[in-house]
Formats: C-alpha cells, sequence, structure tokens
C-alpha cells in the first residue's frame, strides 16, 4: 500500500483494522497471540462474519504451517470475503427442480453428501433441522440463506460489541477518533520517569471525562515522531564504482529465488561463502530475468534485494554482522570492501514492500489451461506450461549448468511437496527421463512433469499446487517469488559458494538485520517511557525502524505513515499497531519510495498506546 502525503487512510481500511482486531480479541487474550491451530483460525474467522470451508482453512493453515499471527490473520480476512446472501440462493436454485422454494431432504442430502465438500448424514439432518420451519420434511432455502448470513453477521457484532464495551480495549482501537497519534510532525513533550508515566495514565482517565485539552494534546506525550527526505535516484552520486579490470577478477555466482509462504512471510536459500585468503571483494545481488517469455519487463524485476555478509559461526550468538549491500547501480545492490580469508554466510533479504502476498481470487475463474489431449489421445503439456516450467528450471538451476543435480531438484521438491527425492527414486528418473552426468536436463524436467499429469489423466490440481507453491497465479504470472542472482567478484582469490537448505536461519537473519539497524543511528526513547527506543536505517533507497522494548511488559505502539509522501511499507497500511512483548526487539517497518525517480519523504509518528 502507498501512503501520499495528503491523503488519510480511509474510513474503510480504518473499520476492517477494527473488525480485524475486534475479530481476534474475541478469541485471544491479545492480538500478540499466535494462532496455533486450524480450529483456532476456523473460530477466528467465524468471529469476523465469514463462513470458513475446508478448503478455504486448508489453503491457508497447510501441513508447513506451525502458526500464524495477528498480521497474518489481517491478510487472509482480506482474501476471503464474506459470503453473500443472493451467491447462496443461486447455489440453492439450482437444486430447486419445482422452483417453488423448497428443497426435499433427500435431494439435499444427495447433494451434499456426494460433490463438493461432502457432508456427513448427521451434519445434512443437523441443516435440515435447523431450515425446516414447518417440519415438512422440506427445506425453505430462502429462511436458511437468511439465518446462515444473520449468525455469521450476529458473529462479527458481538465481537465488535465486546471490543467496544471494554474499556481498556477500547483504547486500542487503533486509528479511531480519540486516540489518534497527533497531527503535528513534531512531538513537544518530554520523557518521564515510571511514577511519573503511572501518574499520567490516571489522569489520562480523569480527562477523557472533563478535561478540555484535545486528546491529541495528550498524547503528545507518549510521541515520537520521524521525519526524513530523501533524494530521487537520479540524482545522488556516491554510487559504489565498479572496480577496473573486474572482467579480470576471480568469479563466482549463485542463484536463489524469494517466495512469499502461505502465511506472508518471505523466504530464500543461504548460502556459504569461502575465501581461501584475504582479498578485496565486489559483492551484488540482483533479481533475475527470466528470459523465455517477450513483452514488457516482468514485474519482480523492481524488486529491492540485499545480501548480509556474516563470519560462519556455529551458533547464532557465534556469528556476527560483517558488510552488506546498500550501493545500488541500476537494479544491482553492491558492497565493496576487504573480506579476510575464511567461511562467511551469505543471507539475501528482501523488504516485502514490493514482493506480497495476492489475492487469489480474482483468478479463481480464470486459469490457464495446462494439459491437452493430442489427436492420438496422448496427454500433453500445453506451450504456456512449458515456457513456465522452462523459467522454474532456471529458477532451480542453481549454478547455471543448464542441468539439475538431485541436490538441487530436492530444493524443488521440497518447496512443493516437503518432502525429498532419495538416491533410489533420482536412479528411476534416470532410466525414464532424459539425464546427462547424472543431472536432469530441461527436456527431462519436461518429461517429469508430464508423466505426473498423464498419471493424473489430465486432472492439473497437483500441477497448480506446484505452480502456486513457486509464486506462480493461475494466469501463469509469477507474482509471490522474486528470483535472482549473488556475483562475487574477488581480486585475490578464487571464491566458491554453496547452498544452504531452504529456510534454514530465520533468526540469523533477523539478528543481522537488526544489528544493521541499530550499528548505524542513534535511538530515540519513545516518550513516556525511558526503557523503550525507536532505533531508524536512513538508507539511500530503504528505510527501517526497529523498537527495543528493555521493559519488564509489552508495549503497544501505534505507527502512522500518513503524512510520509511517494513511499510504500512493509506493512500494507499507513497505519497500524505493533505489541512488542517485554525485553524483545522488533522490526517495525521498511519503507521504499514509490517512484526512485522522484523524492520520497518518511514522515513517521510513534505514540505508545495505554497497556491492557
Amino acid at each position: 500500500m502507498s501512503f501520499q502525503e495528503s491523503t488519510r487512510p480511509s474510513d474503510d481500511d480504518e473499520v476492517f483494522y477494527m473488525q480485524c482486531r475486534a475479530a481476534y480479541l474475541a478469541v485471544f487474550r491479545s492480538s500478540l497471540s499466535n494462532i496455533s491451530s486450524k480450529q483456532q483460525l476456523c473460530r477466528v474467522l467465524q468471529q469476523a462474519g465469514r463462513n470458513p470451508s475446508h478448503a478455504t482453512l486448508n489453503k491457508y493453515w497447510t501441513s508447513r504451517t506451525s502458526k500464524l499471527n495477528f498480521d497474518d490473520f489481517c491478510e487472509i480476512l482480506k482474501c476471503e470475503r464474506k459470503t453473500e446472501e443472493a451467491e447462496l440462493m443461486r447455489a440453492f436454485r439450482k437444486l430447486d427442480v419445482n422452483s417453488d422454494g423448497y428443497i426435499t431432504h433427500s435431494v439435499l442430502e444427495k447433494a451434499l453428501t456426494s460433490s463438493g465438500e461432502k457432508m456427513t448424514a448427521e451434519e445434512v439432518n443437523a441443516v435440515c433441522s435447523l431450515a425446516d420451519i414447518n417440519k415438512d420434511g422440506k427445506l425453505d432455502y430462502a429462511e436458511f440463506c437468511r439465518r446462515l448470513v444473520s449468525t455469521a453477521e450476529q458473529c462479527q457484532t458481538a465481537a465488535l460489541d465486546k471490543l467496544e464495551a471494554d474499556a481498556k480495549l477500547k483504547r486500542q482501537n487503533f486509528g479511531s477518533q480519540l486516540y489518534s497519534p497527533p497531527k503535528s510532525s513534531v512531538a513537544s513533550a518530554s520523557s518521564v520517569s515510571p511514577a511519573q508515566h503511572a501518574e499520567s495514565d490516571s489522569t489520562v482517565k480523569k480527562d477523557s471525562q472533563s478535561s478540555s485539552r484535545p486528546p491529541s494534546a495528550r498524547s503528545r506525550r507518549s510521541s515520537l515522531s520521524n521525519s526524513v527526505t530523501v533524494a530521487s535516484s537520479s540524482s545522488k552520486a556516491g554510487k559504489v564504482q565498479e572496480p577496473s579490470g573486474l572482467q579480470d577478477w576471480h568469479h563466482c555466482f549463485m542463484k536463489g529465488c524469494f517466495f512469499v509462504d502461505d502465511n506472508g512471510s518471505i523466504s530464500s536459500l543461504q548460502y556459504h561463502l569461502h575465501l581461501p585468503q584475504k582479498t578485496s571483494i565486489y559483492l551484488t545481488i540482483q533479481p533475475l530475468s527470466l528470459s523465455h517469455r517477450p513483452g514488457k519487463p516482468p514485474a519482480w524485476m523492481n524488486v529491492d534485494t540485499a545480501v548480509f555478509v556474516m563470519t560462519a559461526g556455529e551458533t547464532k550468538e557465534d556469528s556476527a554482522l560483517v558488510c552488506f549491500t546498500e550501493s545500488k547501480d541500476k537494479e544491482k545492490y553492491v558492497w565493496k570492501g576487504e573480506l579476510n580469508a575464511g567461511t562467511y554466510r551469505l543471507l539475501p533479504f528482501t523488504s516485502g514492500c514490493r514482493l506480497k502476498k495476492q489475492d487469489k481470487t480474482n483468478f479463481s475463474d480464470k486459469s490457464v489451461k495446462l494439459v491437452y489431449k493430442t489427436d492420438t489421445g496422448e496427454m500433453d503439456l500445453t506451450s504456456e506450461l512449458r515456457e513456465v516450467l522452462s523459467e522454474i528450471f532456471e529458477m532451480i538451476d542453481l549454478d547455471g549448468n543448464g542441468l539439475l543435480s538431485l541436490d538441487e531438484y530436492n530444493l524443488f521438491e521440497l518447496r512443493t511437496s516437503g518432502e525429498k527425492c532419495d538416491q533410489d527414486a533420482w536412479a528411476v528418473c534416470k532410466e525414464n527421463f532424459d539425464m546427462r552426468k547424472n543431472q536432469l536436463t530441461r527436456q527431462g524436467f519436461m518429461e517429469l512433469n508430464l508423466m505426473e499429469a498423464t498419471e493424473k489423466d489430465g486432472d492439473p490440481a497437483d500441477l497448480w499446487v506446484t505452480l502456486e507453491s513457486m509464486g506462480y497465479n493461475h494466469m501463469l504470472e509469477l507474482v509471490e517469488a522474486c528470483p535472482f542472482q549473488i556475483d562475487v567478484h574477488c581480486e585475490g582469490t578464487q571464491p566458491s559458494m554453496q547452498p544452504l537448505c531452504l529456510d534454514s536461519g530465520t533468526k540469523l537473519l533477523n539478528q543481522a538485520l537488526q544489528k544493521s539497524i541499530t550499528s548505524r543511528f542513534g535511538a530515540k526513547a519513545l516518550r513516556g517511557h525511558d526503557n523503550v527506543f525507536i532505533y531508524t536505517y536512513r538508507g539511500d533507497h530503504r528505510i527501517s525502524s526497529l523498537i527495543v522494548n528493555k521493559a519488564n511488559q509489552k508495549v503497544t505502539v501505534h505507527v502512522n505513515n500518513e503524512q510520509s509522501r511517494n513511499c510504500c511499507s512493509s506493512r500494507g497500511m499507513a497505519m497500524f499497531a505493533i505489541e512488542v512483548p517485554a525485553r524483545t526487539k522488533m522490526v517495525c517497518q521498511h519503507v521504499l519510495p514509490i517512484n526512485e525517480k522522484q523524492e520520497w519523504v518518511y514522515n513517521c509518528v510513534e505514540t505508545s498506546l495505554p497497556s491492557t
């Protein structure tokens, strides 16, 4: 989401966020709590007025899901619209053979137990008893639809009423008029001691009833403003110059890919870099263009990338941040310097500002054909699918040699199925598909996918699971992944790179990211809190903020970006709130320019909200 200088978040955005929070707090004590089961996901969706099907729940709670947080829930709710009464009526009318507004129990039972998400006889009887108003063995489906939609609305209304009734929770209605952050871009109050802060809390309660001071004036006591103006990329000097004679330096590279996971987080491979001796180094990362489809440049080429370099300690505590790519040259992000001999860990990173979870509901009724039968009756892959499979082949061919080793292929298998191919299964592949030097060729990769489609008699369901796992939508557009390439040039020694397993080192990347923010710029204490600090990293191409809570209790911080201009946030909203647990660091947001050729202004106000 982008936010401009003169616009406020729409009323719809604020209402939506309040509905999300109301539904969440109807099930959990805090929005910091995680959804830990499919049943909990179902309950909280129902509290938001949704009627999730088994298919819907399975879409968001897969075999790889262990937990979802409040932000994940908000993203899910954006994608899952409410069931409309008219939509339900259309479905029931198809079963109403007499067009008299009624369906017999036998017709309904046959429909509900034999197709779609099959129900048990007991479940069908429960539906019939609810909607059989006259007890005559017929279902008044108009009444049933009305009750179903009414029940969903009542769940949502009850959650909102609970939020409204609780005075403490009401003070966390983020974005409400009473507790909006101050409109001034400069906070006027100074820090107070813990004792004074406790007194301030009681004063706010009294003021809310009798004081003539506006609420925004009172909230300034716990607000902090950060304002940064960044020049356009075209006016920036100081780019890292490519070393002269770079073509004569030793070189190695590895490909990889950022994937948006089911819960909205982003994962990628990480790498070991080995340097035999101390050397000057020129390190770059950039999105990788896949050249098979002509036309406009791929959308992912504007995704921001970075590489964090850490010492390769045996534990997280043994690892330390060495450097990271900050400068930019077109799509390349660059670091130039000198590294000692040894083994390092390369951690790819993207902010999530431009690579995000997409709403797949827009493509539910539009899908590209994947397989077809030839004139001889044999199954074959369409040309559109072959183009995409060729792209996927390039994405997982990490060393770029035009072949897939077992390790490379297993990265694909782990991503799409969660399982690995062992040596015996690989030997079977060698007997059936085109291989060279015990590695799968591009043609062999096509043959393997064709075999799977043939075994399913042309049913594309498994193919779609594969394609969606690799980031494609049903129009075969790559929208939830960004291929990239890391290049390492060394002046005096031959470097080597080795990929590590997928999803390894998430905590290590977070540690590196936090260190890159705290080591470069000083902290500002959140007004009214002696032990809560805001760090802001101000780069030429990205701004990142970090909240450090050194207190022994959690703190809730409201973040307001509405005065920013030409900016997009990784949070996807101009206003949001974060609960930071006691003695914890948490990345608040990343911000990038929408248009890099124009000046952009980051203006953020962080406000402490009363704790529950």
